[in-house]
């Protein structure tokens, strides 16, 4: 705040919208350089507040992400008992909404954030995924409709006010220990997806769906809470709402993005079937009841390290050096580990292991976005590629369950298959995308067209 009063009377002088304009630039502006800079690169990187709002940003995610994680749980008592009239495609979409909507609309509200902050946007949150589980809790017996608009548009849009602004306050707080800071916090989220459903398999048989649900929601209000109290903003915020820069289109002109965007694409489609799926498929098995309600827990409780760890490494090797290999270890998992798994000790060892491996693509995604990102382009290029990763989530799931017409061994079977050879094309992409930008084929080509593209930029750069 001290930044902006020393700069008050220079705007007072302006008027109507170039005080404006003054007010949202004054921070960069030329004639404030010497105080701004020092203001601006000053980030605390720790202390009460800083770590305060880590916390906030993880029950933020808890609630939000976490609950997202639970689909699974979800899938299983709506199939077998909520909606035994739906077909497995049509129920999977309703988890599949939730997740688009987190990554659609997540774009939008970071614009939003860049105005205002996260004051209306975590209470306006709150409000609506509590809401929206309260009406899931009233939800009639094959009554799809009812659960699609609660559990899946109004839930999704809730969460999704919930968490962009949460991860992205953090870069106000943190600088040198942002990767450790963001880790945190999207542990939170996998951590969500190891209690909540322990905590619902254990409410339902004992008070009831509808109960189960409304604890639930008390539960993520009392998060909630104390989110709202503790997330706030501390650099300048612009105070000018614009959409039209949530999207950069302009970095496919670049053809790592572009391989990145259809790697993402391709790894997204497949991503979550496990997670939609692997207690249906343990019941089939004939996996202990006692083992398979807490498959979905295990799977989340392996992703927390994996969504810190990678991160800390990627730092000091590159981001693709650990997302590559980690994707080639999920395409084995799903084709040599959980194909051939007929018993209890190989569908837990899948889902431990493929959770270990598979928060990474979570993690490092747009970590590598940023690495190959302008600086001022970054948010825009974020949301090109989670605009992709919206798309391929929303029609990944319910194309599993309609592979999984049946739950017999041949059903299973495509869609196993279907998930790992998604797998596999997703690594490959991702693989020439650092192919594409590494010194080794600029050694190998270097009369190549990408090298002519760059001469060709670098002389419109000059003659700018």
């Amino acid at each position: 705040m001290a930044d902006v009063d020393t700069r008050e009377p220079s705007i007072d002088e302006k008027s109507g919208a170039d005080a404006d304009t003054a007010t949202v630039a004054g921070s960069v502006a030329p004639p404030a350089e010497p105080p701004a800079p020092q203001d601006l690169e000053h980030v605390p990187d720790g202390g009460k507040e800083a770590w305060t709002v880590v916390l906030g940003a993880s029950l933020a995610l808890f609630a939000s992400a976490g609950m997202v994680n639970t689909y699974g749980a979800f899938q299983d008592y709506y199939e077998a008992t909520l909606l035994p009239s739906s077909s497995s495609s049509s129920i999977s979409l309703i988890g599949s909404l939730q997740i688009f909507f987190l990554y659609f609309i997540g774009t939008l509200t970071g614009r939003v954030f860049d105005a205002y902050g996260t004051k209306y946007l975590i209470i306006t949150g709150t409000v609506i995924t509590v809401f929206s589980l309260m009406m899931v809790s009233l939800c009639q017996t094959d009554k799809a409709y009812q659960v699609f608009l609660s559990h899946g548009v109004l839930f999704g849009f809730g969460i999704a006010l919930l968490f962009n602004p949460a991860v992205a306050v953090l870069g106000h707080w943190f600088r040198k220990r942002r990767a450790l800071a963001i880790g945190l916090t999207t542990g939170g989220s996998a951590s969500g997806g190891v209690i909540l459903p322990i905590l619902l398999e254990k409410l339902i048989p004992a008070v009831g769906f509808g109960w189960a649900v409304r604890i639930v929601a008390f539960i993520l209000l009392a998060c909630l809470i104390v989110s709202c109290l503790t997330i706030r903003t501390r650099l300048p915020l612009s105070g000018h709402l614009s959409f039209r820069t949530a999207i950069d289109l302009g970095g496919f002109r670049d053809p790592r993005y572009t391989l990145a965007s259809i790697g993402a694409f391709l790894l997204f489609y497949g991503f979550f079937i496990p997670y939609f799926y692997i207690q249906i498929y343990a019941t089939f098995r004939g996996v202990p009841p006692h083992i398979a309600k807490y498959l979905l827990a295990i799977m989340n409780a392996t992703n927390i390290p994996s969504r810190i760890l990678p991160g800390y490494i990627a730092d000091k090797t590159g981001p693709l050096k650990v997302f590559v290999p980690a994707a080639a270890i999920c395409s084995v998992l799903l084709l040599g580990l959980w194909l051939p798994s007929r018993n209890s000790a190989s569908i837990v060892a899948f889902a431990a292991l493929y959770g270990l491996f598979s928060g990474a693509f979570v993690s490092l995604l747009p970590t590598y976005i940023a690495s190959i990102s302008p600086r001022e382009k970054l948010g825009a290029r974020l949301g090109s590629v989670y605009m992709v990763v919206a798309v391929a989530s929303l029609v990944g799931t319910p194309t599993g369950g309609a592979l999984l017409v049946q739950t017999d061994d041949a059903h299973f079977r495509n869609l196993i298959v279907f998930c790992g050879v998604l797998s596999v094309a997703g690594t490959v992409v991702m693989a020439m995308a650092g192919l594409v930008g590494s010194d080794v084929l600029r050694r190998w080509w270097p009369r190549g067209r990408g090298r002519a593209a760059g001469a060709e930029e670098k002389t419109q750069v000059v003659g700018a």
